[in-house]
């Protein structure tokens, strides 16, 4: 049957009439986290707190007996003792009540979970955010720094702690293995009763809170569909290695994907349009695209910046990455309190995997990162499945259609590759899209295809109607030149562009990257204002 947007113009072979036909194949996902096995964790001496709990209990049907208020501090950073006190000692005995799990000693004589109801704990907005270090002894002088600077840290993400908080008398210092990083299966599947996953509900306003909660149920209906936006950046291979495992997964998904690869990170004002994924480093405050007063994601984006303190607070949308992506309008992303170090904080190639074969964002999160008792946090709906409908099913809505054709046509031929562009290319051309031009342009720029690329840029550029659409097309065709060195041509191209665009917001990321490749002479010294010999 035909959805309201699909057209009957196209022949028997069109790749919109394939596109039914995958929209009606169901995707086999294993059993993920459910909504018994959430404890929902609230502060109770603030207000605020208690009602996003309701309003989050509401939203996914969570029982009343897994809604949990305690009495805890107010302030985002917290000690030691008011940790245990406040809130792992009256965890553990909820747990126990409640029957919920088993414990046992283990050979070393912890007390251990053997089973465990509860597989995640997700937080609102006014538990305590962080652990703070312990005071440190005076050393003599002349000692030298120690060799592991990991192993004596106590400080850490209250969460990141929560999570193995039902063994007993571990040590606070140092990380724990997480045994479920990099697990190709689900929580349900990975034998782990004595790791309980967490994330949470916050950011700098109740209402972001709660529409992170109502963007993630909505989303779940008909999937996220959209472009990403990957800033690679060039900083430690390591790093670099995630974002472009990413990359190529979208390609291969079929999800449009901009990459940039410039040692600087995207200009202020860029036009980052229909985003629905993000992923970049590393700038310490949040900047570039970011700044523009009209940016919004796409409700229910998955936004990440990695940076070792990208969540150092989560009240100022300013400061830092984690809280100013969410007020822009992203529904879950990941963050560090403290300095994590890199090969200890969340693979982000890891955590893109999992979230597109439908995992739901915790159980992706947690795959994604090394330890625990450390410094990442996960920022979301725990149960939010951003990818559910990857394989074309859900809710078809007008504005998703060419994104769902991009992965129709992935899905159908994609080890036919000139098969699927040609298809494309004429759905392109029937439905007047920008959106399929410069997906097709995306891809072949990725497989180094320059000519090929560099003419369905030019097609996407008139077949958009929006300023910013076509600016980025421009913006595209001139970061090929600086990729080929080709640095004059780019210039003039940039003048070009502003003279074209001045008026628009976006325009602006023009000036970032002729400052770049032209920088402005050194200002005139005042003579009246030099010193005196």
């Amino acid at each position: 049957m035909l959805s309201a947007w699909l057209t009957p113009a196209f022949g028997k072979a069109s790749l919109i009439h394939l596109l039914i036909a995958a929209a009606i194949v169901v995707g086999s996902h294993a059993q993920q986290l459910t909504n018994r096995e959430v404890l929902v964790l609230f502060n109770k001496s603030d207000p605020e707190s208690a009602r996003l709990a309701e309003a989050y209990q509401d939203a996914r049907s969570i029982p009343a007996s897994q809604v949990l208020g305690l009495e805890m501090p107010l302030e985002a950073d917290i000690s030691r003792s008011q940790y245990e006190n406040s809130i792992v000692t009256p965890l553990r005995e909820y747990f126990t009540d409640r029957g919920w799990w088993k414990r046992s000693r283990d050979a070393k004589g912890l007390l251990i979970p053997t089973t465990n109801r509860i597989r995640a704990i997700v937080l609102m907005r006014g538990v305590p955010l962080r652990i703070k270090p312990s005071p440190k002894k005076p050393t003599q002088k002349g000692t030298p720094p120690p060799s592991d600077p990991i192993s004596p840290r106590d400080e850490a993400c209250v969460d990141s702690e929560l999570a193995m908080f039902g063994i007993e008398n571990l040590s606070s210092k140092g990380v724990l293995k997480n045994p479920f990083f990099e697990s190709k299966k689900p929580l349900s599947e990975a034998k782990v009763p004595y790791l309980v996953l967490t994330s949470r509900i916050d950011a700098p306003a109740y209402a972001i809170c709660k529409k992170m909660i109502t963007d993630a149920v909505a989303t779940e209906k008909h999937g996220l569909w959209g472009r990403a936006y990957v800033d690679v950046a060039n900083k430690f291979p390591q790093g670099d290695l995630w974002l472009n495992e990413i990359i190529a997964l979208n390609i291969r998904t079929g999800i449009p994907t901009i990459a940039d690869r410039f040692n600087d990170t995207l200009p202020k004002n860029y036009p980052m349009t229909e985003a629905a994924i993000y992923y970049g480093w590393y700038d310490w405050n949040v900047s570039g695209p970011f700044l523009n007063p009209g940016f919004q994601f796409r409700p229910g984006a998955v936004a990440v910046h990695l940076h070792s303190f990208s969540a150092q607070q989560l009240t100022d949308a300013h400061k830092n990455w984690s809280a100013p992506l969410l007020v822009r309008g992203a529904a879950a992303t990941v963050g560090n309190v403290y300095e994590p170090y890199l090969a200890l904080s969340h693979n982000f190639g890891i955590l893109h995997n999992r979230l597109l074969k439908g995992w739901t964002f915790v159980e992706a999160a947690w795959a994604a990162m090394p330890v625990a008792s450390w410094q990442g946090v996960v920022l979301g709906d725990p149960l939010y499945r951003p990818f559910l409908h990857i394989d074309g099913t859900g809710k078809k809505r007008p504005q998703d259609r060419d994104y769902r054709a991009l992965r129709a046509a992935a899905r159908q031929w994609p080890d036919k590759t000139e098969l699927r562009r040609e298809k494309l290319a004429a759905a392109a051309e029937k439905l007047a899209s920008g959106t399929l031009a410069e997906g097709l342009a995306l891809e072949y720029w990725e497989n180094k295809e320059i000519k090929n690329a560099q003419l369905w840029l030019n097609k996407a550029k008139v077949l958009y109607v929006p300023r910013e659409d076509k600016l980025r097309q421009d913006m595209q065709l001139i970061a090929i030149e600086r990729e080929r060195k080709n640095n004059r041509v780019a210039i003039n191209e940039l003048r070009n562009a502003k003279a074209k665009y001045g008026p628009i917001p976006a325009a602006e990321a023009l000036s970032g990257w002729l400052d770049i490749l032209a920088p402005p002479p050194p200002p005139v010294a005042d003579p009246t204002k030099l010193p005196k010999r």
